[in-house]
């Protein structure tokens, strides 16, 4: 049976409509963000975090935005994840939400260009 929507998640949407489309999926108790197939915000505790590169981090938390902390269970570790929030200014502007998207958008595709391509497995 599939699971109701989630306001929060359609509330985001709604928030980066100016952008274009996004899909939101479920994954390890929050959601990713994606845009053209890459993943470049975070929802956690009804959040949104924003995927990071140095430059566009300084200027969130120049904003008074947090970074997204994940605590490794067990060890209770904490692990800085590159994701930054949302100022909260722009949870209620589209048009700046989707601003600041739009670079963490920039900040994913970088960052997936930069990736080395698999190798092919060798056949046995």
């Amino acid at each position: 049976m599939p699971r109701p929507p989630d306001p929060f998640h359609e509330f985001v949407a709604e928030l980066f409509a100016p952008m274009g489309s996004v899909s939101i999926r479920r994954m390890f108790g929050g959601a990713g963000v994606f845009r053209d197939g890459l993943m470049f915000a975070l929802l956690g505790d009804d959040t949104v975090y924003l995927k990071t590169d140095d430059r566009l981090r300084t200027d969130l938390e120049a904003e008074g935005s947090a970074p997204f902390i994940w605590i490794k269970p067990g060890t209770g570790e904490e692990i800085d994840m590159g994701y930054v929030s949302l100022p909260s200014c722009a949870m209620d502007d589209p048009d700046e939400a989707s601003a600041w998207a739009k670079r963490a958008l920039a900040v994913a595709k970088a960052k997936a260009a930069a990736k080395p391509l698999s190798k092919p497995k060798k056949k046995q």
